[in-house]
This record gives C-alpha cells, sequence and structure tokens, in this order.
C-alpha cells in the first residue's frame, strides 16, 4: 500500500517527515511530493518541486522569478493534480494526505479533488475548522484542524498528526467485511421539500432492485451527481430537484453551476426530470439576503436558512435553460411537470403558492423543448404519490429499453 503525501518541504518538511515516519511504521510506503517554492526542502522528496512545476508547464525558476503567491500556488495545485491521477492511474496511490495551512491546503486538495471518490484523502490544515467548501468541494476529503498552526513539532502536533497518519493507515490497509451486490445505480436529487417524493420514488426503484444514491440539492450536492455521472458510477438519473438553477440564476447560496444537468444528456444515460424546489432562492439568515430582493416574499426555513419565491420572470428564464439542456441530451429523457405544485410550500394556502409563476416556469419548458423529450404532465403537486411513482415508472422504462435495469 502507498500513501502520497502533499506537502510544501521548505516550510513543514519536519512535520511530513513525521507523518511519513508514523506511516512507514505501519508498513505503508510512502511517497513525498514537494510542493515548496521558496526555499529549499528540509527533507528529501520523492517527487521534487521542480518536477511539480514541469507538470504543470512551467519552472520553479519561473515561480521565484515571478514571485507571484497566487500564481505559484494554482501551478502547484495543478502540477500536484496531473502527478496525483498519473500515479493512481498506474496503481501507485492507495490513499493521499497534506499539512498545511491555507496554501498548501488549497494545492493538495486540489490534487485530491481529481481523485475518484473511495480513494481515500485526509488534509490536516489550519483552515478545517472555517468553511471547507473551497477545499472540499463535491468529493470526500476528510478535513482534520490541526488546533495549532503547523509550525514544528510540539506534544500537541505530533499527536494530531500520528492521529491523522493512523487514520490513513486503516483507510488504505482494509477492506470493509460486507459483501455487496453490483445493481445498477440511480442518482435522485433531493429537497426538504420534495422529500415525499424522492422517498416514494426511491422506495419504488429499490423494490426493482436498483440502488439509488439520494443528493441533497445544496449545489455541492448537484455537483456531487454531476461528477459521479461523469465518472460512469450512475446509470441513470431521477433529477426530480433541480432547485440548483433558481439559485444558479438569481444570485443564491446554494448554485451548482451552469454544467448542472449536462453531465446525464452527455452521456446518453436515461433521465427523468422535474421542476422540484425551482419555487425558490435559498440564503443564509433572514439579514444576510441582499438589499436587491427587499420586498420579495421570503419564507424562514430557519435561523440559518431562508427561502426567497421565485417571480414569473425569473421562473421563465429558468425553464428556458432547463429546456435546452434537456433538449441536447443524447439518451432517452422524459420531463414531468406538477400542475399542482413543485414543492411543499408551492402548493394552495402554502406561502409560495403562485400560479402565475408555475404557469411561467410550464410554459417556457414546453416551448423549450424538442420533440425527442418525453413531456408528461399531471395535475398533481410534486409529493403526490402517484406522481413519484410516474417519475419512477417512467424511469425504469428507460432503463429496461437501455438493457440496464436489473435483472
Amino acid at each position: 500500500m502507498a500513501v502520497v503525501i502533499v506537502g510544501t518541504l521548505d516550510t513543514k518538511g519536519e512535520e511530513i517527515g513525521f507523518a511519513r515516519d508514523v506511516l512507514q511504521a505501519q508498513g505503508v510506503d510512502v511517497h513525498i511530493v514537494d510542493t515548496g517554492v521558496v526555499g529549499e526542502p528540509q527533507i528529501e522528496p520523492d517527487t521534487s518541486a521542480g518536477e511539480v512545476a514541469e507538470a504543470a508547464g512551467t519552472t520553479l525558476d519561473a515561480l521565484r522569478e515571478d514571485a507571484d503567491r497566487g500564481e505559484a500556488m494554482g501551478a502547484m495545485g495543478e502540477g500536484a493534480t496531473a502527478i496525483a491521477q498519473r500515479m493512481h492511474e498506474a496503481g501507485d496511490l492507495d490513499g493521499i494526505m497534506g499539512l498545511g495551512g491555507s496554501g498548501n491546503t488549497s494545492i493538495a486538495t486540489t490534487a485530491m479533488r481529481a481523485l475518484p471518490v473511495g480513494v481515500p484523502k485526509l488534509m490536516v490544515s489550519t483552515m478545517a475548522s472555517g468553511d471547507t467548501e473551497p477545499y472540499v468541494g463535491a468529493r470526500d476529503i476528510m478535513m482534520m484542524y490541526s488546533v495549532a498552526d503547523i509550525e514544528g513539532l510540539n506534544q500537541l502536533s505530533r499527536q494530531v498528526i500520528a492521529n491523522a497518519a493512523l487514520a490513513m493507515v486503516g483507510m488504505v490497509t482494509n477492506e470493509p467485511d460486507v459483501e455487496v451486490d453490483e445493481k445498477p445505480t440511480i442518482g435522485i436529487t433531493m429537497f426538504g421539500v420534495t422529500t415525499p417524493c424522492a422517498k416514494t420514488a426511491r422506495a419504488y426503484l429499490e423494490d426493482r432492485g436498483y440502488e439509488t444514491i439520494v443528493f441533497h440539492a445544496t449545489g455541492t450536492g448537484g455537483r456531487a451527481m454531476e461528477s459521479l455521472i461523469q465518472e460512469g458510477v450512475i446509470d441513470g438519473v431521477l433529477d426530480l430537484t433541480t432547485t440548483e438553477w433558481a439559485d444558479e440564476l438569481v444570485g443564491g447560496v446554494l448554485s451548482a453551476g451552469p454544467e448542472r444537468l449536462d453531465a446525464a444528456g452527455e452521456r446518453g444515460i436515461p433521465q427523468v426530470v422535474s421542476t422540484g424546489a425551482l419555487d425558490m432562492v435559498n440564503f443564509g439568515p433572514r439579514e444576510s439576503v441582499p438589499d436587491e430582493f427587499e420586498g420579495r416574499e421570503f419564507h424562514i426555513h430557519n435561523p440559518q436558512v431562508t427561502l426567497m419565491r421565485t417571480t414569473a420572470e425569473e421562473n421563465a428564464e429558468l425553464g428556458r435553460i432547463i429546456g435546452e439542456k434537456l433538449t441536447a441530451a443524447t439518451g432517452p429523457t422524459a420531463l414531468v411537470l406538477p400542475l399542482g405544485g413543485v414543492s411543499m410550500l408551492a402548493v394552495e394556502g402554502e406561502d409560495f403558492y403562485d400560479p402565475d409563476a408555475d404557469a411561467a416556469l410550464f410554459d417556457a419548458l414546453r416551448e423549450s423543448i424538442d420533440t425527442e423529450v418525453e413531456l408528461i404532465e399531471l395535475a398533481t403537486d410534486i409529493n403526490d404519490e402517484a406522481f413519484a411513482e410516474r417519475l419512477a415508472e417512467t424511469l425504469d422504462g428507460y432503463m429496461q429499453a437501455a438493457g440496464v435495469a436489473p435483472e
């Protein structure tokens, strides 16, 4: 078993050397990748900083001459990524870990995010107790707070680094002692306000022998699903909650980016899509909502989450965008519209009930899709049991036709 350690050996060589020694004492091979730019390494690396720079299409001398920290960190992250990917493809990387402050946390986690889900990834960082989303993204990266700065070895840093190294040993030297049946896998998107639909559809599909992976549509959830589709982990998609596009369009905090809804269409796998929670844009506490939105309709989901109702104009644009995404798909695609409401809050009597806004969404979708996209319209709301079952039945039919249904 081999663990790659990514770190700046000009400043953290002593600490990285200690982590190496702990790993090697447990019989694990170690490969150290030096990402330091300014000074000389304190210990001998297996891959030098010069090699890392060259892997990014530059040289260490050029980075030192430019003396641009941001540019150097970006280049070393790119180089470390190329090296980690190459080693993983060659079977020479079973796990990856890093130690550092903000600089090497950025570099090492860039490389970690490029590796498949399931490869053990552990980052010991001074940044781990804050907002880790920029570092973790949509990958299974374990962030471990260093407590003190990673600056020299002491009774605290030795314990923290040793614990991290031993955790990595456990991950790379053990296999789960359980039998897993290989089944066709379906990705499902869910939000709190579409949970009943997701639960009913999931139960239907699992009864028919599929494995399901449910993604919380919070931006990172959508990105994670798109990434796993691209990697071939997911065979079919029940994308019932496309709310992340509302945040992308309007400026909420849970956007999954402009590539959301691309991966399934590009791979040509079966997908059934709906309009779950497109009635809302997500913000943090009420006081965090930008002033430009004053006067809009809000719902306080909890003290940390404020929801804002999308307008008819925004819904029309959302319909156009989603319709174009589905039309571009190369595989079997269905669009299923819940005419009775797109979330728990969009039904009659609830805060976001707005038939005109929903109509703008549905009309734009009808106009934007071509005849290759199957259009299904039901009078129920999205959480009605009949609606959920229709979604699942439609996807099951597509999976059977594509030859990827359970035997």
